[in-house]
Order: C-alpha cells, then sequence, then structure tokens
C-alpha cells in the first residue's frame, strides 16, 4: 500500500478492495505480546514501519514489544531507492532494517516492481528501457539487502479490479506479458535465500482477481518460474467487508505449493464488530499450515493510511484496543496447523532433505533442512520435545570448514552451540520450536544433536 494513494483509488480498493520467526520478548511476556505467541504458533506477527517514526518512543516501544517482523511503509520502493535512474540511496530503509536487526526482528520487502511510486524518470520509459530498467533496480536492491531480507514483496498489485480478471494495464504491463515472470527470476538471481511474494489486495476472497492471480501462480509453479508466496492486503471495510471464504481461499493458493502471507492487514471499525474481524483474519491464517504471518498496515490509528476508518490494533494514543485483545486471544486459544519446514525450492537452489539428529539425554531431538544455492545456504532447525515438556534446551551444531554465518534468528549462539532465547526455551511434550540461520559457503551434511532441561 502507498502514502499516495488519491481517495479514488483509496475508495476503489475499498469497495473492490522459516517459517523461522524472530519473537522479541522476554520469559514473561512469552504469550501476552502478538509477536511471542505468534512465534508459540510457528508465525510472525509484523507491522507496516515509517522509518521518521521511529524517534517517536511511542511507536518504537509498541513496535519493538508486540512486532518481530517488519514491512518499511514506503522506503523501499521505487522512488525512494532510485530517485535518479542509477544511483541508489538506502538511507531511511537502512535504519528501518537497523532497527530490526538491533532487536531482533525480521523483514519483509516491500516493494520491487509495482505501477505506482515510480520515480518520475520511470515514469516516462517505455518499452526495452523500461524493462531493463526494471532489471538493474531489482538487481541492485535485492543485492544490497542480500541475507537481511524475509520475504520480497516482488511484484505489487499487477491485476486489474473488476469482473475481467486481467492484468492492470500500466507501463510495465506494456513492456510485455512475461515482465513478472522477469522480475522474480531477477529477484532469485540476487537474493536466492528469500522467499518471492507476489502481493495485491481485492484477492482476499474467491473471485475474477483472486481466480487470475491464482492462475499464474499455478503457471509459474508448473514452468519452475521461482515464487514462493502470495500476499494477501486484506483492507477490510464495510465497502470490501471479510469474505466467508476467506480461509479456503488462503488453503487453495496454499495447495499450489506457496506460502500464504496476510500482509496489509487493516479492518475499519471499532468495538466489538472490528474485534471480531480480527480474530477472524487471526484464526484463519493459524488454520492454514502454509500460511506463515500477518503483518497489520500500521501500529496506531493515527499511523494507518486510512486513520479516519480507526482500522489499527492500537489507538491513537498507543493504547490496546479491543481488536489487539482479540486478535492475541485468537493467536492463543486457536489450535494451529503447523507451518510447513520444507525449504525453497527453486532453479537455482536446492534443498536437501532433513537430516535427522541424535536425540538428547534431556528428552529432545533437532533435525535440520538446508536451502543451498551457488555460495551461501539457509538452515532451518527443528527442536522437538520428547515425553515430557522442555523448559530450555541447546544444539550442538558443527558448520563445515569455510561456512560462515551471516545471520540468525530465534537462538543465541556461542561457537558450535546454538541455545534457546528468553520465548523459545519452554516447548511442550511432543512439540516443537525452530530457529534458523543464513551463511556463506556450503552446508555438506549438516549432524546436530540436542539436551534440554
Amino acid at each position: 500500500m502507498n502514502r499516495a494513494r488519491t481517495r479514488g483509488a483509496i475508495a476503489l480498493a475499498g469497495a473492490a478492495a522459516i517459517a523461522t520467526i524472530v519473537g522479541l520478548a522476554s520469559s514473561a511476556d512469552a504469550a501476552t505480546t502478538l509477536g511471542a505467541s505468534a512465534a508459540e504458533k510457528g508465525r510472525y506477527f509484523g507491522t507496516a514501519v515509517a522509518a521518521y517514526k521511529l524517534s517517536d518512543a511511542t511507536y518504537s516501544g509498541i513496535l519493538d514489544r508486540e512486532f518481530n517482523m517488519i514491512t518499511p511503509e514506503n522506503e523501499m520502493k521505487w522512488d525512494a531507492t532510485e530517485p535518479t535512474q542509477g544511483q541508489f540511496s538506502y538511507s531511511s530503509a537502512d535504519q528501518i532494517v537497523s532497527h530490526a536487526t538491533a532487536h531482533g526482528q525480521r523483514m519483509r520487502g516491500h516493494a520491487l516492481a509495482w505501477h505506482s511510486q515510480q520515480p518520475s524518470w520511470a515514469q516516462n520509459m517505455s518499452g526495452t528501457a523500461l524493462r531493463n530498467a526494471m532489471v538493474n533496480h531489482i538487481t541492485n536492491v535485492a543485492t544490497h539487502y542480500k541475507g537481511k531480507i524475509y520475504a520480497w514483496d516482488v511484484v505489487n498489485e499487477a491485476f486489474a479490479d473488476g469482473g475481467g480478471g486481467g492484468r492492470r494495464d500500466s507501463n510495465l504491463q506494456r513492456t510485455g506479458n512475461d515482465w513478472i515472470e522477469v522480475a522474480f527470476r531477477t529477484a532469485r538471481a540476487a537474493d536466492p535465500g528469500a522467499k518471492l511474494c507476489y502481493n495485491d489486495y481485492n484477492t482476499d476472497g474467491v473471485n475474477a482477481k483472486s481466480n487470475a492471480v491464482y492462475a499464474m501462480v499455478q503457471d509459474f509453479k508448473s514452468r519452475g518460474v521461482p515464487i514462493d508466496c502470495v500476499g494477501f492486503q486484506s483492507h477490510i471495510n464495510s465497502g470490501s467487508p471479510l469474505p466467508s471464504d476467506y480461509q479456503a481461499n488462503l488453503q487453495r493458493f496454499a495447495n499450489l505449493g506457496v506460502d500464504v502471507q496476510i500482509t496489509e492487514l487493516d479492518i475499519a471499525g471499532s468495538g466489538t464488530a472490528q474485534a471480531n474481524s480480527y480474530a477472524s483474519v487471526v484464526k484463519a491464517c493459524l488454520a492454514v499450515s502454509r500460511c506463515t504471518g500477518i503483518t497489520v498496515w500500521g501500529i496506531r490509528d493515527s499511523d494507518s493510511w486510512r486513520s479516519g476508518d480507526t482500522p489499527l490494533l492500537f489507538d491513537n494514543n498507543g493504547n490496546k484496543k479491543p481488536a489487539y485483545t482479540a486478535a492475541l486471544d485468537a493467536i492463543n486459544g486457536s489450535p494451529s496447523s503447523p507451518p510447513p519446514t520444507t525449504p525453497n525450492t527453486s532453479p537455482s537452489a536446492s534443498a536437501s532433505p532433513s537430516n535427522p539428529g541424535n536425540p538428547g539425554g534431556s528428552g529432545c531431538t533437532a533435525t535440520v533442512s538446508v536451502n543451498q544455492w551457488q555460495g551461501g545456504f539457509v538452515a532451518t532447525v527443528r527442536v522437538t520435545a520428547g515425553s515430557s515438556a522442555l523448559n530450555a534446551w541447546s544444539v550442538t551444531l558443527a558448520l563445515p570448514s569455510g561456512a560462515t554465518v551471516t545471520n540468525s534468528w530465534n537462538v543465541a549462539r556461542s561457537g558450535n552451540t546454538w541455545s534457546n532465547v528468553s520465548y523459545n526455551g519452554h516447548v511442550n511434550a511432543g512439540q516443537y520450536t525452530e530457529f534458523g540461520f543464513q551463511a556463506n559457503g556450503t552446508a555438506g551434511t549438516l549432524t546436530p544433536s540436542c539436551s534440554g532441561s
């Protein structure tokens, strides 16, 4: 979603409108904040962030207490990152990434290619020149943030509203119908460790637009075009209410072999009705095994692009609303289908099967899945409790010679010892938690062993 969408476009959107998880919470906060509670269910709960608001203590306080995934609201879009052709500007986006790194949060990148919020020089381009400029832009931005982004919205809002179910007419579309495929292949080459998503609004239920996106994803999967996830913006209001087939729609996309993510959630209204709608969205995500997380589009109502609709979880003063309580209760109270652990696969990245670890003497086991590409890999480690609950755990996992860790999540590391952090030490009997890391080099055969108490 953009900062500059016109009122007419807002009305249109309204009317037509890892996995591993990072959580930041003390042990006392476990299951009492959105991020920590989502992490216990193998999901994330994130928010959109504006760099200039990070100096607001109330804003950043809520951000760091409640959310474990961050999406830059505007700072990674084309006009912000390449205001002059070939000259890239990352300062505002880097500020957000630095904040996330310092506070144990992960990043969604938004968005590499979009018909809106293009710099003026790109708006004036067409044909081959624009196609080449798009490829160069994606390559540079995704390379700059390589290893720091959980998932990229590679292409945003490329399908038209209305009953036709066709592509949106735009300067990018007029470069050729293969432009979306080219964007995804370019992003995979630049950042093979990131999940690659298509993101759109007005696709929350089964309709002509979502059917068109479904057909594209189905085609991409059949031909090996690298697509890992589909984002559903879920801007809900009276003109575009939460559809009754919301969960079923998420599930049918997941059945294609992609993750689904709720990427820009906001729900107009107040009180019980709004709270119930938030609870319904959360429950739908938790019921779909490949729904890996939820992002709300802003923190306080006053931060929303549609602030007059009071659509968020915190009021203008940063107080929790009934919608917040409903969302948190829905996370904590819902049985959830566990997320898949199969890593991304693509023509340029290969996955190894899970390697079983040795059971520890204190009743836990560890397994590892690897997503390897030329020059690097991501490892996801699952720690499973035995017949008794764990209150703490550690995994011994040695890396092969030459492998260097560049990023890790959900874990504290000291050499070859990987230990729980405050919010994921407790694991119920027979249940599991996961951590992960990205590294340069070749994974080879990783054999973890686990001990717990």
